[in-house]
């Protein structure tokens, strides 16, 4: 019997969703989703259009595989260190996304420059450093550390990750660090972008995360 079946299935929404725009092509990209066990995770080298609850795999925090019957992601120890080291997410996803992809070309960091990116990433979007492919464990060691505190971080020549505190705030996050990597990038063409003080970026994070769409977000005066 496969466990844990409407949030495989949600994975795979994600993913189809992720892929209708533009975020993943082919068999590239991976997305995972936290649950007791560890983490459920897309398998290897499979289709999105193709994949079944009975596809996905579940991974211990250690990298054991619990159930499934398909090799992991390549890509799983990504997932699974960043789910081991940050509390507070639930869901992560790996794209190759066209801006945030072309950004990690230049090894550069976006600082944050729009509300949206203080809001839902939280931080500047950092790019790990460059790992050769193969090198698994290396690549998901250096992608939790340079993460932090951010909701996205950018994999040199290579792609993006983003994550939140459950699959549809993993995907939002996914969206946001490619449109803020699509600003950055056109702002950059006429002039240098000017950052959100630190400060705001803490409040607004902090807004949207307890405030924002309650009643202690209203305002009062004029």
């Amino acid at each position: 019997m496969t466990t844990h079946r409407e949030l495989k299935q949600a994975i795979i929404d994600a993913c189809l969703k992720l892929e209708a725009l533009g975020y993943i092509i082919g068999t590239y990209g991976n997305a995972s989703a936290r649950v007791p066990e560890g983490l459920i995770v897309t398998p290897s080298r499979v289709n999105y259009t193709e994949l079944t609850p009975e596809d996905m795999v579940t991974v211990s925090p250690e990298g054991e595989v619990l159930d499934g019957q398909r090799l992991p992601s390549s890509e799983t120890s990504v997932h699974r260190l960043i789910l081991n080291a940050r509390s507070d997410v639930g869901a992560v996803f790996h794209t190759h996304s066209l801006y945030a992809t072309s950004l990690s070309c230049l090894h550069q960091t976006i600082p944050v420059i729009v509300e949206e990116q203080s809001q839902v990433i939280g931080a500047e979007i950092r790019c790990a450093a460059y790992v050769p492919a193969g090198q698994h464990l290396a690549l998901g060691e250096t992608v939790a550390k340079t993460l932090g505190t951010s909701n996205a971080v950018m994999l040199a020549n290579h792609g993006v990750v983003a994550c939140g505190r459950d699959i549809p705030d993993a995907l939002f996050a996914a969206q946001v660090a490619e449109r803020v990597a699509y600003m950055y990038l056109s702002t950059s063409a006429v002039g240098k972008p000017v950052p959100i003080p630190q400060e705001h970026v803490e409040s607004e994070r902090h807004r949207w995360l307890y405030k924002y769409g309650t009643a202690a977000d209203r305002t009062t005066g004029s």
